[in-house]
Formats: C-alpha cells, sequence, structure tokens
C-alpha cells in the first residue's frame, strides 16, 4: 500500500511578504526604546536582533527553536521599535507572523501548555456566554466574602508561590456586565450627528463594563446615536498575539457579521490594545474573497474614542466639581500601534476641573502587554516598578489610561505599594464630567 505523503507544516515567516522581512537596516535605533533589551542588554533581546532571528527562518537558514520561542515570547510586543524605526519596519506584522510560527512548529507544546490555550484561547475566550459564566461565578465568589476569607485563612501559602501571586491580581468583576448597563440602541442627546457602533469586548465586559458605560453616555452627549449589541464577540487581539491567527481570523468575521461597516459612521473602541489590532482585519482577511472588501472599510470605521471625539468636536465639560491633579500613561498599542497620542491629552484638558501634569516615560511600556504579566511576571513586575516609579514623581492622586490590561496593572500595582491612587479611563473622568453639570 503507498504511503501517503506528509502535509508539509505550514511556515508563517516563509508565507510572508519577504519585502516585510527585509525591512530592518540593522540601525540600532530601536534598541534605546525596548523595554526588554534596557532591561537586558542582550542583542537577542532587541527588536533588531529579535528581526534577525525571523529573517533567518524565512530565508530557510534555521528552524524554529525553543530558544527562537521564548524569545518570541519574551517580547511585550509594545511596539515601540515602530515609533522610533526610521525605515518604517513593521514589527507588528513580523511579532504576530513569528509566534505563529512558534505555535506552528510545536516546539512549546506541552500537555499542560497544550490544555491552557485549549481552555481560554480556544474554548472560553471563542464564545461570551461562557466568560460570563465564569464571570459570575468569580464575581460570586468576591460579592459573598470567599476570596476575603480565603486570603485571611493563610491557606493560600499551601500553594506554590505563582498561584499565590496569580490569585493576588485576580481582577474583580463588575457587578453588571455591559447587556445590563448599556441599550441596544442609544438615542443621541440633542440632535443626531452620527451613528456609531460601540464595541464592548470580552475581559472588558467583565472588569470595566462602567467604562462601556461611561463611553456610550459620552457618544450619545457628543450627537451620536449609538448602536450596542448584547451579544458581542473577542475581538481576536489576544489570538493573534499568540499565534491562534485561524482564529483571530474566525472573530474577525464574526465582527464583520455583527457590525456591517457600511451601516455606521463610525465603529468604537476604547481598549487601546483592542483598537490596534481592529484597524488591520485587511491585513487578516486579504486572502478571504468573501470578507476582503468589506474589511477594508471596516478598517476606516474603526475609531479609538479619543480618536473619535477629537475629530467630530468634544462637547465641553462643565467647570463644576472637585479639582484632580491627573498623569497620563499612554497604553502601547494605543500611542505606537495607533499613532493616538495627542487626543486623550487633549480630552483630559477639556475639563476645567483637571490639570493634566506630564508623566515621565508616559510611552514607557507599564508590563502588562496582554497577558506578559502572566507569562512572564518577573519582567513585568521589573516594568510596573519603574512605571509607578514615575507616577509618584507626578505628585498626580489620579491616573489616566486608556487600555484595561494597563488598567488593571496599574490598579494591582497601587493596591500591592499601598498608593492612595486612582486608576481610571480617561473617558470615565469625561462622563463623570458631564453627570455633575
Amino acid at each position: 500500500m503507498p504511503t501517503v505523503p506528509a502535509v508539509p507544516r505550514r511556515s508563517y515567516l516563509k508565507d510572508l511578504d519577504y519585502s516585510v522581512v527585509q525591512q530592518c537596516m540593522h540601525c540600532g535605533l530601536c534598541l534605546p526604546v525596548c523595554p526588554t533589551y534596557e532591561a537586558t542588554k542582550v542583542e537577542r533581546h532587541s527588536p533588531r536582533g529579535r528581526i534577525a532571528l525571523m529573517r533567518s527562518i524565512a530565508d530557510d537558514r534555521l528552524q524554529a527553536t525553543r530558544t527562537f520561542a521564548d524569545e518570541m515570547y519574551f517580547c511585550l510586543g509594545c511596539l515601540a521599535c515602530m515609533t522610533a524605526c526610521p525605515a518604517g519596519v513593521n514589527y507588528a506584522e513580523l511579532f504576530e507572523h513569528a509566534r505563529a510560527e512558534v505555535e506552528a512548529s510545536g516546539v512549546l507544546k506541552s500537555p499542560r501548555r497544550s490544555l491552557i490555550r485549549a481552555l481560554t484561547l480556544r474554548w472560553l475566550f471563542m464564545d461570551l456566554t461562557r466568560l460570563q459564566l465564569l464571570g459570575c461565578a468569580l464575581r460570586l465568589y468576591q460579592r459573598l466574602g470567599l476570596q476575603r476569607l480565603l486570603r485571611a485563612s493563610g491557606v493560600l501559602w499551601l500553594f506554590p508561590k505563582r498561584l499565590r501571586e496569580l490569585e493576588a491580581i485576580t481582577p474583580e468583576v463588575q457587578p453588571s456586565f455591559s447587556a445590563e448597563l448599556i441599550s441596544p440602541l442609544t438615542p443621541a442627546v440633542g440632535p443626531k450627528k452620527h451613528r456609531v457602533a460601540m464595541l464592548t469586548g470580552c475581559a472588558q465586559d467583565l472588569i470595566f463594563s462602567d467604562v462601556n458605560r461611561d463611553t456610550v453616555e459620552v457618544l450619545a452627549r457628543n450627537g451620536c446615536e449609538v448602536v450596542t449589541p448584547p451579544e458581542q464577540s473577542c475581538c481576536g487581539s489576544l489570538h493573534a498575539h499568540n499565534g491562534e491567527w485561524e482564529l483571530a481570523q474566525e472573530l474577525a468575521r464574526r465582527q464583520l457579521d455583527q457590525f456591517p461597516p457600511e451601516q455606521f459612521d463610525a465603529i468604537i473602541t476604547n481598549s487601546g490594545g483592542c483598537g490596534s489590532h481592529l484597524k488591520h482585519f485587511t491585513h487578516l482577511l486579504k486572502d478571504d474573497p468573501r470578507y476582503r472588501e468589506r474589511a477594508k472599510i471596516w478598517d476606516e470605521k474603526v475609531r479609538d474614542i479619543h480618536e473619535w471625539l477629537a475629530q467630530i468636536g468634544i462637547q465641553p465639560a462643565p467647570s463644576c466639581g472637585p479639582h484632580h491633579l491627573v498623569t497620563y500613561h499612554e497604553s502601547c498599542l494605543l500611542a505606537h500601534g495607533q499613532k493616538i497620542t495627542l487626543q486623550p491629552r487633549q480630552l483630559l484638558r477639556s475639563m476645567p476641573n483637571l490639570k493634566l501634569v506630564e508623566l515621565p516615560e508616559s510611552s514607557w511600556c507599564c508590563g502588562s502587554a496582554g497577558i506578559y504579566n502572566l507569562i512572564q511576571p518577573e519582567m513585568a513586575e521589573e516594568l510596573l516598578e519603574r512605571k509607578l516609579k514615575h507616577i509618584r514623581s507626578t505628585a498626580a492622586n489620579t491616573v489616566a489610561t486608556a487600555n484595561p490590561g494597563c488598567l488593571l496593572q496599574l490598579i494591582n500595582g497601587a493596591k500591592k505599594h499601598g498608593l492612595n491612587l486612582r486608576v481610571v479611563h480617561p473617558i470615565t473622568l469625561l462622563a463623570e464630567a458631564y453627570r455633575i453639570g
């Protein structure tokens, strides 16, 4: 009986347009802005070093190895290198393809890792209902005082150190999910000027549904009719950044089906990390004849909330209310991925009761970086300490940031160090100012 030839494994880096792989000029201007290189001074921990490894695989001079895989997952994916690069290297595309290469190669595969990825990326985050069921269970655990009791009992000291650390950063689930706070159709306050769609996210829906509510309120106050379907999907950012390219494509198609882009003036996101991914569906679905044209329209319509308000003009906030000293931490993917840096500051400065003081190294990563603080806790903690030091130097009692991962990272950091610091989304500050007026 003839042997059936094995199907060759797909190489994401070899399949990538080679012009993307060879863009790097090796100038080194990315080195000073790369947090992992700055901390270690090891060349392979820099964008230049990582790109050299990627190119070696694309050139068939190197196979994906455990060392290569570890290096790709040591990278934060903060994209600060893209802001610094004079050659316009598309590191975001390289980064995602490199992680997909790692997963396709199987060099990191183990029963434990495969189980975790199957339960999270391939099951939990593919269905909002499952995620909300987990959220309900976690909310019950917290509301009944079981979490507090467990922490006070000392039982946690019987668990491994890493499990104790993970339990300590368990997020607090909101009392209500977004669909319980936001009507499917929110009319504009005053004359309707725009019709927009609101993306409520996945983890955002559990942990920061109040930010979604605030975003819709602000949009309505600025003349927008807001469509917010109650049953939404993960945008796929988590999957694309962790090597699950096909799942990211599936989730992108779901977005296009649920939010036909031609029906809206804008599609609004309030998450810096998700927004960076959401604006690149054209690339993600370029080989899909059914969706690629709609993906182009989608990319043209997606707007970060700060970007959109700056575009249409922010309704001034009243001058009443307590005065606050605020500093602003930039979400990496909002600043470097979406190139949105001025608009959040304009929003904060538009509120008479706020004084904005600039944060040193405001665009330096806080260590959250998606799930980086879960898989690389030591480096994440080092970056968090650096960020908190700079926040202390401003003497601000409030720090604003526009990404759920950053919010959670800074909230946990402030709690751990006993800082009297409010960590909040800029849009929440604006919503509060409108309510006072």
